[in-house]
């Protein structure tokens, strides 16, 4: 995540953080931008959640662009990001500040039944993916609770284009109204019911 988007997602985690409700991303990785929630849920004196498998998105597979045989399980010979996460959130000091929920996005939000001050979209980036997580997670953005999306290109020449789909679907479902941009990440409040 460049450090504009980077800024913007703490930014809108401070504000989120103020509902007083756990904050939640799909897609942790390596745990970059966990750390800035994590940080943002230690000021607000909240927890933030981070879901993922850990097995990498499609274009971090062998032979992609954004594969790294750096966190390749050697013994499984698949990718396995968890320690590495586990790691970054300890160099940061913020391990008791975030709660890992290890696998598939929709498995877990199909359990999940509380209510969430943001929610960071940043899992697959397929329409399967960035739909299933769209669909299991933005219910349960309380009224006045964001919605943050990464990797929204309207440009197909500048990335996928399922990100900037979803992002189309929240404000055209009336339930969203976009706050801010910044590069690639949108941030939109909840400000009314239904996805």
């Amino acid at each position: 995540m460049p450090l504009y988007e980077g800024l913007a997602l703490y930014a809108a985690a401070t504000e989120a953080g103020m509902l007083g409700l756990p904050m939640l991303e799909v897609g942790t990785y390596c745990g970059r931008s966990a750390i800035l929630l994590a940080d943002a849920a230690r000021a607000a004196g909240v927890i933030a959640l981070t879901v993922d498998h850990h097995r990498g998105s499609e274009e971090q597979q062998p032979g992609w662009e954004y594969h790294d045989p750096s966190v390749v399980d050697p013994e499984l010979g698949l990718m396995d990001t968890l320690p590495t996460f586990r790691r970054t959130l300890r160099r940061a000091g913020l391990e008791e500040h975030i709660v890992a929920l290890v696998g598939r996005s929709p498995q877990i939000a199909a359990v999940w039944h509380g209510p969430l001050g943001l929610v960071f979209v940043d899992g697959g980036h397929t329409d399967e993916h960035a739909n299933a997580d769209y669909e299991g997670w933005a219910p349960h953005v309380a009224e006045g609770g964001l919605l943050v999306i990464h990797d929204v290109f309207p440009d197909p020449a500048d990335g996928g284009q399922a990100p900037y789909r979803i992002y189309r679907r929240a404000l055209a479902s009336g339930a969203f109204t976009e706050v801010a941009a910044t590069d690639s990440l949108r941030v939109l409040r909840r400000t009314g019911p239904g996805i």
